[in-house]
């Protein structure tokens, strides 16, 4: 990525505007604001449902897996929908020549954890029981939620899918990440205050560290092969490098990829950042590479 495209990108997400204190409704609509990109040419996209909530498919026309992608976006838990996220997961569908299904999950603060947990996890086995050959993916909260669901799905006795690969997941709810504090400032979207905001609406008075709430704290084996990506410039930093080494050292097949002087999921920025390709396309090739 050249030195131009760094700052661009940097000062263009600086230049979002921002609510010190906003209300759910006004974080949503902002977010919706942001994230209005199409899906890309070559993907069809179309309404459907999925483990009883709504979702959105994205097909390609010349499919060259028959791998099913099981999409869980970011927000936070809080924002963000199927409809935010089309140009990031379309671009993750056409990459990857294959289907994927975007899940409309449910949100907090009125569908508190863990309601997106049990939206994840009947999607997924809903995809199993037809007898699909799924992999997961998720950016933020998403990232973290893939996780998640997967934990869930193995304690349910479900069998695991054949990879999953996450964009700067979400995944301490407790906060602990040197990289909250030790990132601020360089990172141009987030501070503490937004996480305890999200993690508020998210969690009320329950445990963050509870395993599906922090997956970076759960036991992970059993798990399938994951790749973790984030940019070294973000708050949740660290949360990503927490993922991929208790993952590791519980004995999961594992790749962390941390770009230099990128932010939070710089994936959305494809077309514009030479790195964004470069890691949509890794992910595509990891998830449907045989296994």
């Amino acid at each position: 990525m050249s030195q131009a495209q760094r700052r661009e990108l940097d000062t263009l997400l600086r230049s979002a505007p921002k609510s010190p204190l906003p209300t759910v409704a006004e974080a949503r609509a902002g977010f919706a604001q942001m994230f209005n990109a199409p899906a890309p040419d070559g993907v069809t996209v179309s309404e459907t449902t999925l483990g009883g909530r709504p979702a959105v498919e994205f097909e390609v026309a010349d499919p060259g897996s028959g791998r099913v992608v099981l999409f869980l976006h970011g927000g936070g838990y809080m924002i963000g929908s199927p409809r935010t996220h089309l140009a990031l997961a379309g671009q993750l569908a056409l990459r990857a020549r294959t289907r994927l299904v975007s899940l409309d999950y449910r949100l907090a603060p009125e569908h508190p954890f863990p309601a997106a947990v049990e939206d994840g996890l009947a999607a997924y086995r809903e995809l199993v029981e037809r007898g699909e050959d799924v992999v997961l993916a998720g950016d933020s909260a998403g990232g973290g939620l893939a996780i998640a669901t997967l934990v869930t799905a193995r304690e349910a006795g479900l069998p695991m899918p054949a990879a999953v690969a996450v964009f700067s997941p979400w995944t301490d709810l407790t906060l602990s990440g040197a990289s909250i504090d030790g990132k601020d400032g360089a990172d141009p979207i987030f501070v503490r205050a937004d996480l305890e905001f999200y993690r508020t609406h998210y969690l009320g008075d329950q445990d963050p560290a509870a395993p599906t709430a922090s997956p970076a704290l759960a036991d992970l084996t059993g798990l399938p092969p994951l790749l973790v990506q984030a940019g070294s410039n973000e708050v949740l930093l660290d949360d990503a490098v927490a993922l991929a080494a208790r993952a590791g050292a519980d004995g999961v097949d594992v790749t962390l990829r941390i770009w230099g002087g990128l932010s939070h999921v710089f994936q959305h920025s494809t077309g514009f950042v030479d790195e964004a390709d470069e890691s949509m396309n890794e992910a595509a090739r990891f998830l449907t590479q045989p296994r």
